[in-house]
């Protein structure tokens, strides 16, 4: 993929964009809005062992698979990252992310902060890993509540796991507070815009420099 302006045309490498945040605090929303507005953004489409939600589509949102399954990925080194979260298993494919990336393409990648520090330690230079807080606890359980997907035992132990995924939040390269939806998806959508112009991330730019000093 290359950069465009004013026509002009810059190969660059793709970039792992990654969303961490505790249950309800919007990453998965904020992940929805790139990738709605941003034709240049790719979902990397996890594998898990839960069992899928109502309106969830197999293949879409999630990879859907038997314990079993996901041991023989893991095993086989076919998962790039994978972590337990709340009793069940995610992990993210190997092959897809290798292939975008070589290609230019960019990744968005939806996962808990287990999983972004093993993407992290594997493929460094290509991750910009961004974690997303909300503005205080009372309004975190407010949302698990009117999302009413899980159970009153299920919202505490969310709220409990919620502390301890806080705590992580140093390892992030950008933090963002969502306390307002649209702030928040445009900070993250700044984000993105910086890193692609990064000159590391623009292997194009040495021909184009060469040509540019050459005329």
């Amino acid at each position: 993929m290359s950069d465009q302006s004013a026509g002009i045309k810059i190969k660059r490498r793709g970039l792992m964009l990654v969303l961490s945040s505790p249950s309800g605090a919007g990453k998965s929303t904020i992940a929805h809005n790139l990738l709605e507005n941003d034709p240049n953004l790719e979902i990397s489409v996890s594998v898990t062992t839960r069992e899928r939600r109502g309106s969830e589509i197999n293949g879409h949102h999630y990879h859907f698979v038997s314990r079993r399954e996901f041991e023989r990925l893991r095993d086989s080194e076919s998962l790039l990252e994978w972590a337990e979260v709340h009793g069940h298993n995610y992990g993210t494919p190997r092959e897809p992310v290798e292939k975008a990336m070589a290609e230019g393409r960019d990744m968005l990648f939806d996962i808990d902060w287990q999983g972004a520090n093993q993407v992290v330690e594997k493929m460094r230079g290509d991750v910009v890993p961004i974690f997303i807080l909300p503005p205080s606890m009372k309004e975190l359980r407010a949302r698990l509540q009117r999302r009413a997907e899980d159970s009153a035992d299920t919202i505490e132990m969310r709220l409990e796991n919620a502390r301890a995924e806080i705590a992580q939040w140093r390892s992030y390269d950008y933090v963002v507070i969502n306390e307002d939806l649209d702030r928040a998806f445009a900070s993250v959508s700044a984000i993105v815009a910086a890193e692609r112009l990064r000159r590391d991330r623009r292997p194009g730019l040495f021909d184009f420099v060469a040509e540019l000093t050459e005329t």
